[in-house]
């Protein structure tokens, strides 16, 4: 089964990536790397909005599906910029940032929902190095951020 078919079978298959907002791209190419814009989780998931603090208004448990929400639209980007998932190389360096009170220490555990959704899809080629920053706040009210350097091929 190829990526693009592992993805369809977690989403719409239908389903594109977000609009950027404002005056930038999701994902900039140069050579064969392509480096993805923050995506986030854009609708709610299970009647809980896309928007709250971990350790406070969000669990553990909504983090990660938030996580693996934006994981779902940063491989939808991909998979717009480059026509297919088959031309992902390696996910190279993945950043998270996870919007949580100060006692919230399970930052890493919330990223591993999104480690894990890209492993699923690209298999050995989604797995990579990985960054994860708890922050105050975050644009919109979201819980959790992600932003990605990919390897492609032509």
């Amino acid at each position: 089964m190829s990526a693009d078919e592992r993805l369809n079978r977690l989403i719409d298959p239908d389903r594109t990536s977000s609009n950027p907002k404002a005056n930038y791209r999701n994902a900039t190419r140069w050579g064969d790397l392509v480096f993805v814009s923050g995506k986030s989780a854009g609708a709610a998931i299970d009647g809980k909005p896309s928007r709250g603090r971990l350790g406070d208004t969000l669990t553990l448990e909504d983090g990660v599906a938030f996580a693996r929400e934006a994981a779902l639209e940063l491989l939808l980007v991909l998979r717009d910029e480059l026509g297919s998932l088959e031309r992902v190389k390696q996910v190279l360096d993945v950043q998270g940032f996870v919007n949580a009170d100060a006692a919230f220490e399970d930052h890493a555990k919330v990223l591993d929902g999104a480690s894990d959704v890209l492993v699923e899809v690209l298999g050995e080629a989604g797995v990579h190095a990985r960054s994860v920053l708890g922050a105050v706040s975050l644009r919109g009210g979201q819980p959790v951020i992600l932003r990605a350097v990919v390897g492609v091929s032509g």
